[in-house]
């Protein structure tokens, strides 16, 4: 019976980390200063599977009840920000990772962990991306609490908190990318004609090129190309596009046809 408390107890703190009094400090206080708050990165958002600790469906902290994002692909919210310190650092955060205050991380209520956000001030405009690995700030009126590296990039790490947007980004997909040749003339005026009409008609969207002929290859083809293009909707508009415009049957490529 008392393993099984202590074990209720274990979870229930690494869940609301930043809400309980475990820490070896009974208040929090500011870090050593940073010198250079622009030489530390900030994270790179990145697919990342759900931390097995810190997503339960629902949770209770102080009496009231959360329920945290299935998905947060629209996710985008005002209101305060504020920040945690020392009384933290070294600690596990809800998702069992150690909170360091010198990272650009964050806690936050009902976002799936991890998460990657951009915090933007909404006096200045100031912002910073951080990875969110910990649940908080309980408080009401607040909606993020950012670690001191977050706080200092904004510049409220004195003032304590701010106003601020929260907006919830993705990780860059893998695209693929095609580049559409649509003539190879031997005449250079013609192709330079060719292009200049793709690009009226294609209203610039994307790039339109004509290579010089290869050295020793006969005839000598200018050839005319547009791209690249992003492989999906993209390429198929594209191709419609040229369709309409009785350019022939196009060449698709790739970069290493080029």
């Amino acid at each position: 019976m008392v393993r099984r408390y202590g074990l209720v107890t274990l979870m229930m703190v690494l869940l609301v980390g930043c809400s309980t009094s475990r820490y070896q400090h009974h208040q929090d206080f500011t870090p050593p200063a940073i010198a250079d708050i622009h030489a530390l990165p900030e994270p790179q958002p990145k697919a990342e599977a759900r931390s097995v600790m810190g997503n339960p469906a629902r949770y209770t902290v102080l009496g009231k009840e959360y329920q945290v994002m299935r998905q947060a692909d629209d996710y985008r919210e005002e209101g305060l920000a504020s920040w945690y310190g020392m009384k933290f650092h070294g600690h596990r955060t809800s998702n069992g990772e150690v909170y360091d205050v010198y990272q650009f991380t964050a806690a936050h209520k009902t976002l799936p962990l991890p998460s990657y956000v951009r915090v933007t001030r909404l006096d200045n405009q100031q912002s910073v991306v951080v990875r969110v690995n910990d649940r908080g700030p309980f408080h009401d009126g607040r909606i993020i609490d950012l670690s001191y590296a977050a706080a200092v990039k904004l510049g409220i790490h004195k003032q304590g908190t701010a106003a601020v947007r929260v907006e919830v980004l993705h990780p860059p997909k893998n695209k693929t990318e095609r580049w559409v040749q649509v003539g190879a003339l031997s005449d250079p005026s013609a192709a330079a004609k060719l292009q200049q009409r793709l690009q009226q008609q294609l209203a610039k969207r994307w790039p339109v090129t004509v290579t010089a002929p290869e050295t020793g290859h006969q005839p000598a083809l200018h050839k005319v190309r547009i791209g690249p293009v992003e492989e999906g909707d993209p390429l198929q508009q594209l191709l419609q596009q040229l369709q309409q415009l009785n350019l022939g049957q196009p060449l698709l490529l790739a970069r290493h046809q080029l």
